[in-house]
């Protein structure tokens, strides 16, 4: 039986929103083993001298609990 545990991250990016999650994922991936998925909750971007600037995601991001 495995165990999935859920945390939730933001990301942003001058891109893009996909460039937002790829960034979400890096960084969780960092310190965290066994990713299996990430989820977008809410999409979000900032707007300056009216243009998008930055692009921002909510993401939950699953993965396997190891045992010991």
């Amino acid at each position: 039986m495995a165990v999935v545990k859920v945390i939730e991250l933001l990301g942003e990016s001058e891109q893009s929103w996909e460039d937002a999650t790829k960034q979400v994922v890096a960084e969780a991936t960092k310190t965290l083993h066994g990713v299996t998925s990430v989820y977008i909750k809410e999409f979000q971007a900032t707007v300056e001298n009216d243009k998008v600037k930055n692009f921002r995601v909510d993401a939950k991001v699953s993965f396997l609990l190891e045992r010991k």
